[in-house]
């Protein structure tokens, strides 16, 4: 079995002999076995240990007893204990989703503080086969019919090349120690289920089960290659990066068949799931404006594109997840409340006015930079054509002057035009998109409108020949 795992490793590519490995290490037989067989080998590795208290007494054993395993073998321990359920329940998720999560997490702390290579499961090839059920019950797309993977970035799987079977009867031989972990036997969970009632089912059907189904997953991840090659050729012809925001292009996704799977594909990395994407499907050649949100991102139906950009929000969110990861060994958790927001599409809400004196050299806000300075209206003043700087009489203008978001119900007496327009009008002939509209800021002097900031100036502030000073703006 030291033969094959070393034949695993080297096929894979999991990790070299010069490079230091994390075993994950429950105390149950899969991880007391990739243990020994690592100690064999003369692998280099430290042994890790999440201690969930879900199981009172029993779950202070298993600390207990892995910590023998790494004195047996004279290798670092590294344990931890979490409060769980607390954590569950404040985040709302499941127990399994919450360890899952803190024990990923904490490993990957210990992989970069101890500067360990890589981080070792022992999932086998029965796990594999579980996971492949789990996710067709769910539902999947083809990534989720390969089962377990032997290596994603820095999380291997060493023990993919064996079987439960196979590890029980060297355990036997071996006469190796390990923990039973008694929720193995309930069937409240899903893993368990198929565990117990359908893959001996199908063991019962073909004795080789295991080995078929094996070289079916391996056929399905070469699939899966060839699909993600396509699908990431596409990628790089349709969709875009413009500053903060992922442009796709409308008439560009309208020629690749199946375009909901494209879509599909396209949208994963933002986190919109399948009947999200097919309604944005059904809205491509509906009207401009439309939003479709994920729990991360906002996508705009545009004209000539999809927006893709992030809530706000979820900043907030991701810093204060960070704030909730505490390496404690006693409490585990430090609790922290995170407000889900409602995103605020509407452009209805005034925003804070900034104030610009008539001294003043420049502006630097976020999304939005801007140069002041006065000249004397002469002959050598050099007059650009450029929608992106302002020249206003100085004498029109009534400091300090405000700059602020518009708001609906805005009017403005647009350079170049006769009479009034209001500004949601004038928007929609430039053909404006809701991303620019909703970042369109406004130069005031008195609440009228000067500039439509990179856009239009007011004809109200225009130079003209009887102008003495003239006010430049530049939009950097």
């Amino acid at each position: 079995m030291i033969s094959a795992l070393l034949n695993h490793i080297k096929k894979e590519k999991l990790f070299s002999s010069t490079e230091k490995v994390l075993l994950t290490v429950s105390g149950g037989i899969d991880s007391v076995l990739m243990c020994e067989l690592f100690h064999k080998a003369g692998l280099n590795f430290g042994i890790a240990h999440c201690n969930f208290q879900l199981r009172a007494e029993e779950s202070d054993d298993d600390e207990t007893f892995v910590n023998t395993i790494a004195e047996k073998y004279n290798v670092p321990f590294h344990y931890i204990k979490f409060n769980t359920s607390l954590y569950a329940k404040k985040n709302k998720v499941s127990i399994q989703i919450a360890a899952r999560d803190l024990r990923y997490q904490w490993f990957e702390d210990i992989r970069k503080e101890y500067k360990y290579n890589y981080i070792a499961t022992a999932h086998h090839q029965d796990d594999s086969i579980e996971t492949f059920f789990i996710n067709l019950i769910r539902g999947t797309g083809i990534s989720g019919l390969h089962g377990i993977l032997p290596k994603h970035g820095r999380i291997i799987r060493p023990m993919l090349f064996t079987t439960k079977n196979e590890i029980e009867v060297y355990v036997k031989k071996h006469k190796l120690k390990y923990r039973e972990d008694s929720s193995n036997a309930s069937d409240k969970y899903v893993r368990n289920k198929i565990r117990h009632y359908v893959t001996p089912v199908l063991k019962e059907l073909n004795p080789g089960f295991e080995n078929t189904f094996n070289k079916t997953i391996n056929h399905l991840r070469e699939v899966e290659l060839i699909y993600k090659n396509d699908i990431e050729t596409k990628r790089s012809k349709i969709v875009k990066q413009e500053k903060n925001n992922i442009l796709i292009s409308i008439k560009q996704l309208k020629k690749l068949q199946p375009i909901a799977t494209y879509l599909y594909e396209f949208l994963k990395p933002y986190h919109y799931n399948e009947s999200t994407v097919e309604e944005i499907v059904l809205a491509l050649d509906g009207e401009s404006g439309k939003q479709f949100f994920s729990n991360t991102y906002r996508l705009i139906k545009d004209r000539e594109f999809l927006i893709i950009e992030q809530r706000k929000e979820n900043q907030e969110i991701r810093s204060k997840k960070q704030e909730l990861r505490i390496k404690s060994q006693e409490t585990g958790i430090k609790n922290q409340e995170l407000r889900n927001k409602k995103p605020d599409p509407g452009l209805d809400k005034k925003d804070s006015e900034i104030k610009v004196l008539i001294n003043q050299k420049a502006i630097d806000l976020d999304n939005l930079k801007l140069s002041f300075k006065s000249e004397v209206n002469n002959l050598a003043t050099e007059i650009q054509k450029s929608a992106s700087i302002a020249y206003l009489d100085l004498e029109k203008l009534e400091f300090p002057l405000e700059i602020r978001k518009w708001q609906k119900g805005d009017v403005f007496y647009p350079f170049g035009m006769k009479g009034k327009k209001k500004l949601s009008d004038f928007f929609i002939d430039k053909k404006l998109s809701l991303n620019q509209k909703e970042n369109a800021w406004l130069l005031t002097s008195k609440g009228k409108i000067a500039w439509v900031i990179g856009q239009r100036i007011d004809n109200r502030f225009k130079i003209t020949e009887k102008t003495r000073k003239i006010y430049i703006v530049k939009l950097i």
